[in-house]
């Protein structure tokens, strides 16, 4: 695991579809891989999937005080105002604000919740706090199945403010 030191940046709000997924996902890839497949094959054949579309998870929920088997994932993609959804795939807009942002490449599924530690500990240690009004997020960089040696890069963003 490569991580950057966090930065705070002022995310803009994003227009994504998504599909859902209650239930106990960590340590699951095969969870992401099926969400992944379900909103592609939605979004490919429409044509919506270009080098600018963003793909990310969102995160409501504490892992810490949130029942496992109640923990809420919406697997997301970029998508302009205009486009209609269907079937499993919803809409919605996703919130900016203020984030604690960590730029990491991961070896494999296995480092996510390492890199997801660095950055609350840099939270607690600069004088935020985690805010679960609004929620954090996964931004994908790459497809670690197109990097030679499978690594996942991704933007973890942490829904912060002052403490």
């Amino acid at each position: 695991m490569k991580n950057e030191q966090p930065k705070v940046k002022e995310l803009t709000e994003k227009q994504v579809a998504f599909v859902s997924y209650t239930g106990n996902y960590m340590g699951n890839p095969h969870i992401f891989q099926n969400l992944f497949e379900t909103l592609c094959g939605w979004a490919g054949p429409k044509g919506l999937i270009s080098p600018e579309t963003v793909f990310l998870s969102s995160y409501q929920d504490d892992p810490k005080t949130t029942p496992p088997d109640e923990l809420k994932l919406e697997l997301c993609m970029s998508i302009s105002n205009d486009i209609e959804v269907d079937g499993d795939i919803q809409k919605k807009v996703l919130p900016g604000g203020k984030y604690a942002v960590i730029h990491t490449e991961l070896v494999g599924p296995e480092e996510y919740g390492s890199a997801w530690n660095a950055v609350v500990e840099w939270i607690e240690k600069n004088n935020y706090e985690i805010d679960m009004s609004r929620p954090s997020y996964e931004i994908y960089l790459n497809n670690p199945e197109e990097h030679p040696q499978k690594h996942h890069i991704i933007d973890i963003c942490m829904s912060i403010k002052a403490k």
